[in-house]
């Protein structure tokens, strides 16, 4: 029966969710309720069909479970190649933000700092880059790495995100550091400090690198355009393909595709809540200007 245990789990699922995301929503005037339906209300079905048989979804998918079934978990595990899967997320994600995060950060500064017009039509063309649809680059992007032989290769599928990724990391840093007072840099500049010392030991530690880091994090991992394009090879596509397993021509498996779905879902959550300080942190900081 639905007992203490299962309330415990749903009990701490919602106190997961960051209050920082209800506080933000009470100052567009969202009352609880509204709260509830949109954002906790779909975390809560997902989780609490995930530990129902096909038998109970089918008689009541709305209603709360007998007992926890957690043989959906483990026939998700088996099916979807979870380890595997995870591993080949991490492998694109990691490298993808190293080179997104350095990258954009250099270039962003001295766009930041050099006022102007040149750094300005540089900034607006990286804003452009925000506004293209990205199906509008998929087959030029597989036509390229076809002739450079990068298809079905973990680094082919790296350098297509950390290009898609660079207009908004740079858009967003440059107006971050924008926003940063200049006598934090000059502060630096009676120890000695180079401009990249001054980039390195300042500007980089910020708040921001974390926010960013974790937004193209996010990105990446959800992405479900470009691995099953660029890659071929079952063992190398990602968690987000692996989940898709479960949706048919025809319909979807429910008693599978909800336990990935939070399986998937729980390594972001469990970061998010790590670092969500930073994130906010950050993300307020970079709307400042």
């Amino acid at each position: 029966m639905f007992n203490g245990f299962t309330c415990a789990i749903f009990l701490a699922g919602f106190a997961g969710i960051p209050e920082e995301i209800g506080e933000a929503g009470r100052l567009e005037g969202v009352t609880s309720w509204q709260r509830f339906r949109y954002l906790e209300q779909p975390l809560f079905y997902m989780v609490m069909l995930s530990f129902k048989t096909s038998t109970e979804i089918a008689q009541d998918p709305l209603g709360l479970p007998d007992s926890l079934y957690w043989g959906n978990y483990m026939e998700a595990l088996a099916s979807m190649g979870y380890v595997r899967s995870v591993l080949n997320s991490m492998g694109i994600t990691i490298p993808v933000i190293i080179v997104v995060v350095f990258a954009c950060a250099m270039a962003a500064y001295p766009l930041a700092r050099l006022q102007n017009r040149i750094s300005r039509v540089i900034v607006m063309v990286m804003a452009l880059g925000l506004a293209t649809p990205k199906f509008v680059t998929i087959t030029p992007i597989y036509g390229i790495f076809r002739d450079l032989e990068l298809l079905d290769s973990y680094l082919g599928v790296v350098l297509a995100f950390a290009v898609l990724k660079l207009p908004l990391a740079v858009f967003f840093y440059a107006s971050f550091i924008a926003a940063i007072p200049i006598e934090l840099e000059e502060a630096a500049r009676p120890d000695n400090c180079s401009n990249w010392q001054v980039f390195w030991h300042v500007i980089r530690p910020l708040p921001v690198t974390v926010t960013l880091s974790l937004f193209v994090m996010i990105m990446v991992w959800n992405d479900f355009v470009y691995p099953p394009v660029l890659l071929t090879d079952k063992d190398k596509l990602t968690v987000m393909i692996a989940v898709y397993k479960f949706v048919g021509n025809i319909g979807i498996n429910p008693t599978g595709l909800f336990p990935a779905a939070v399986l998937v879902s729980l390594f972001l959550l469990i970061l998010f809540a790590e670092f969500q300080r930073k994130i906010m942190g950050g993300a307020a900081a970079g709307a400042v200007k």
